[in-house]
């Protein structure tokens, strides 16, 4: 994954129109920000109309973004913002279905409504804005839908398996739908990070220091540790996987699920 991606831009998306869910922080605003280098215009989509206006904010001179603000575990509202998205920048060229959860609670206390959570905005979400992108991926003959899944998706863990589930459905069904769409000019894949310098983690290191004791020092070490290179993944990292599967060259890769995790493997 050299040269473009790891570049610094280029004009190989324009004036294709990418959307982003989550796409305003986190891993989400690495991908935001690296697909608008690449000449693409961007619309994120979240539930936080603040946070996005000013991400797009701060990313104007990098391109053409906006904003539109949706649950995408909500159908309705995800048609709402994605026909808003296109009234901007036109039909949508390529999906990132990055907006995401995390909980974690052992299976016993995992109750329905936490095992909702978990399955409405991983799993759910992703169904529903790619039900909502796809016509215009096949009307164009051309498109892209990546979805940012998990190691998780690939392999289970403790005290997680609401969100091992619902992540391993999220690999299931872009290998399926990679399948279905592999003879129309669509690519659908699937990037599975390990522990990610994200809130997500920061979330998680507070919930070890509050179940163990442990400092947030040692947390992250802990969270590290399951990385050969024992260290967490950074954003844009991920934001480099998910760029060189929407460019010129990687036509032949569809259906996978491709590890971004230092040497983890399923």
């Amino acid at each position: 994954m050299s040269s473009p991606a790891a570049g610094q831009g280029s004009q190989l998306l324009k004036p294709k129109h990418a959307l982003v869910t989550g796409g305003a922080r986190g891993i989400g605003l690495a991908i935001t920000r690296m697909l608008l280098a690449h000449g693409a215009r961007v619309t994120m989509v979240g539930r936080n109309t603040d946070l996005l206006e000013q991400s797009a904010q701060s990313l104007k001179q990098c391109g053409e973004v906006a904003g539109a603000t949706a649950d995408v575990s909500d159908a309705d509202a995800v048609g709402r913002a994605f026909n808003d998205a296109r009234d901007r920048f036109g039909a949508i060229h390529i999906l990132v279905n990055n907006a995401g959860q995390a909980s974690s609670a052992p299976f016993l206390k995992t109750d329905s409504k936490l095992w909702r959570r978990m399955m409405s905005v991983n799993l759910d979400g992703t169904f529903y804005c790619t039900q909502a992108a796809l016509p215009d991926l096949l009307n164009a003959g051309w498109g892209r839908v990546v979805n940012v899944a998990s190691i998780a998706g690939l392999r289970g863990a403790s005290y997680i398996a609401a969100y091992c589930a619902s992540k391993h459905a999220v690999v299931g069904l872009t290998r399926s739908l990679a399948m279905e769409v592999a003879a129309k000019g669509i690519t659908v894949n699937a990037v599975c990070p390990g522990y990610t310098e994200t809130d997500m983690v920061e979330q998680a290191v507070s919930n070890i220091v509050a179940k163990t004791g442990r400092t947030p020092h040692d947390a992250r070490i802990e969270l590290a540790s399951h990385n050969p290179q024992k260290r967490l993944v950074q954003p844009q990292e991920v934001a480099n996987a998910v760029l060189w599967l929407c460019l010129p060259g990687s036509e032949a890769i569809t259906g996978q699920a491709i590890i971004v995790a230092g040497g983890e493997v399923q």
